[in-house]
């Protein structure tokens, strides 16, 4: 792994400065890839851009930037590009300072502004390395998120293509699946969500399965397009809206891309499934609802979340019980023992007194196993 740290004019970074939708934002004479294309758009807001060339102004440090160094030369801010485009944005002559643009200032004070040294971490080496040092580097500013690292790493036409599809404000992936999704496009959330999803089901060129996105990045960092990306997402969303016909404010944030792996060619009645959902929507002993829609294809109950008996039932249970396990007969303090429902919630009963009991754990251990 090779870190150099060097000092760049604000006159050579301005250099060759254009923001352009076909070509993203370039400086440093062409060869610095500021916000390639579909990267994460400028979300400085007014007051935080004026900081930066307050800070400028007034000849104080801002803090290192990150660059990562491309096998053919080139580089691409991995760190600081909100502060970068606010700088060249005033050079520019987008937005003024106190009532004052660039070109009003006085010679003296634009020289002294374009002469003003950035402190810039350049760094290069295999996709392993950089990834480890950009999780352990102190990182300027806002950190930047687990996908925004990846990214920095697995560069390359088949990212750019796939930013293009998931990682842009209005961006067709966030229109498909705005109401089943979290995440915001633009830190790259919405596109690390799907990466998490599909990666589990492909194999790497050993016939391996993914172990990890990265390893999934890394396989498809050169191809041409992000095609089957979009299309997996596209597939997942579909049979979303194909298997859960009524749409519920629960059913955004799920996991619905590793539901859609393992069930996607179940025969699934979607009839069938909403007077389940209906059901289990209006049953009290259930708290987490969101977990219903994974419970409905799984039947497994910890989706659920259901109801438990509190501290004060186990008391009030105890004490009926004299401390005495009903099954075994035995004697037991409060802490050795378990609050267990009587009936079971799936075959209807009820987390109250009435169909309650304390038993020893290993009484309750067993009856769990049957």
């Amino acid at each position: 792994m090779q870190i150099e740290l060097t000092n760049i004019t604000i006159r050579d970074l301005y250099n060759g400065y254009k923001d352009t939708a076909e070509d993203g934002v370039k400086g440093f004479g062409g060869k610095l890839d500021i916000r390639p294309q579909y990267q994460r758009e400028f979300v400085y807001k007014e007051k935080q851009r004026n900081a930066v060339i307050d800070t400028v102004m007034k000849g104080f440090p801002l803090n290192i930037m990150y660059w990562v160094k491309r096998e053919d030369g080139t580089f691409e801010v991995l760190d600081g590009q909100q502060r970068t485009i606010s700088i060249c944005q005033f050079i520019k002559g987008d937005f003024s300072v106190n009532y004052q643009y660039f070109h009003n200032l006085p010679q003296d004070k634009q020289v002294q502004i374009l002469d003003y040294s950035l402190t810039v971490y350049q760094c290069e080496g295999t996709d392993s390395e950089k990834l480890e040092w950009f999780k352990t580097i102190n990182i300027a500013g806002e950190k930047l998120t687990e996908q925004e690292l990846r990214n920095a790493v697995y560069a390359g036409t088949w990212l750019s293509d796939a930013k293009r599809k998931f990682s842009k404000t209005g961006c067709i992936a966030s229109s498909l699946g705005d109401k089943y999704v979290k995440g915001s496009p633009i830190r790259q959330e919405l596109l690390e969500t799907v990466l998490s999803w599909i990666f589990p089901t492909e194999k790497d060129r050993q016939g391996n399965p993914h172990q990890s996105i990265e390893s999934y990045m890394a396989l498809h960092q050169q191809d041409e397009h992000a095609t089957k990306l979009w299309a997996y997402f596209e597939s997942v969303i579909n049979w979303v809206k194909n298997t859960f016909t009524e749409y519920r404010k629960e059913m955004k944030g799920l996991d619905w891309g590793l539901l859609y792996n393992q069930f996607k060619e179940a025969d699934l009645n979607p009839k069938t499934l909403e007077i389940e959902i209906k059901k289990l929507m209006e049953d009290d002993e259930v708290s987490k609802k969101s977990g219903i829609y994974a419970y409905v294809l799984t039947k497994d109950e910890r989706y659920l979340n259901l109801r438990a008996f509190t501290d004060k039932d186990k008391r009030i249970l105890f004490e009926r019980q004299n401390g005495i396990c009903p099954h075994c007969k035995e004697t037991f303090g409060l802490n050795e023992m378990e609050a267990d429902h009587i009936m079971p919630w799936s075959q209807g009963g009820k987390t109250d007194l009435g169909n309650g009991q304390m038993l020893c754990k290993a009484c309750n251990r067993r009856k769990s196993d049957k």
